[in-house]
């Protein structure tokens, strides 16, 4: 037996240590503290709603265009680099969108928990502005736990209730939100057992949230399958470069190729779009 084998592996345990070190090094440096500085309205975006200013949007922009310049000219070269560099801002917009999507659905999950956590609180003696701060210290967590700290911190510091609860919709903007807002806004006017209300809006929530989530279970698979399939054409065709490097450049060299390639690529968005529409749709339903 050969000393070849512990060798390497000796090569392969330093060179883990040495990328660790590396990366420890990154991380301490001013430039990676600036980018992750710059980065923090995507974070804000995901955990708070918040949407970037101007100055954060354009210092987005230029590190979502550094990125995909770096990318793209490591992969397949300066022209594809500066390509993929001019996408950088619809990219940045795209993502913060996504992630105060993800923030929203958070915030929607967390509506019937509130609405129990409300009614409890109501049940025990409390006004709506004391029930919106034991709550917020209760037990709803994630982002509804959040937004309800901030109506509360709003409360105590002289804000009405009605512009407080008004906030809340609209940074919400979802009906499970709406219907608790609405029936707490008409119970002032109106009268009645507000905790019994709104102990029946949370059950009627978490059954609607349950429904949901087997209906998107039950076609989870097919929604795969729609997707690989519409995704089939790309992956051959990076295979392809992969497998004979240069591939894709000969075959647009052909005198029909680029026609035939832009057909089909519009096909094909239309086929993701079509998709996206219809998982939209299941969802909303």
């Amino acid at each position: 037996m050969t000393t070849a084998p512990l060798l390497a592996g000796l090569a392969g345990v330093l060179a883990v240590a040495g990328a660790w070190e590396a990366l420890a090094a990154v991380e301490q440096a001013a430039v990676a503290r600036a980018i992750g500085r710059w980065a923090a309205p995507l974070r804000a975006a995901r955990s708070e709603g918040r949407s970037p200013t101007a100055v954060e949007r354009r210092r987005l922009g230029l590190v979502g265009a550094g990125a995909l310049l770096a990318g793209g000219w490591l992969v397949a070269g300066p022209a594809v680099g500066a390509i993929c560099a001019a996408a950088g801002p619809f990219a940045i917009r795209r993502l913060v969108r996504a992630r105060r999507e993800r923030w929203r659905a958070d915030l929607a999950r967390g509506a019937p928990a509130a609405a129990r956590s409300l009614a409890d609180a109501l049940a025990g003696g409390h006004s709506i502005r004391g029930a919106l701060g034991v709550a917020a210290e209760g037990g709803v967590s994630g982002a509804a736990g959040r937004e309800l700290s901030a109506a509360a911190r709003a409360l105590a510091l002289g804000a009405r209730t009605e512009d407080v609860l008004q906030r809340l919709r609209v940074r919400a903007r979802d009906s499970a939100w709406e219907t608790i807002v609405a029936a707490i806004l008409l119970q002032r006017d109106a009268g009645g057992d507000l905790a019994a209300l709104l102990r029946s809006i949370g059950a009627r929530l978490e059954d609607s949230a349950r429904v949901e989530a087997e209906a998107r279970t039950a076609t989870a698979q097919a929604r795969f399958t729609a997707w690989l399939v519409a995704l089939l054409p790309l992956g051959a065709a990076v295979l392809a470069e992969l497998a004979r490097p240069g591939y894709i450049g000969s075959m647009l060299r052909a005198p029909l190729a680029p026609v035939m390639l832009a057909a089909a690529a519009a096909c094909q968005l239309v086929a993701c779009a079509a998709i996206r529409r219809i998982a939209r749709m299941g969802e909303r339903r």
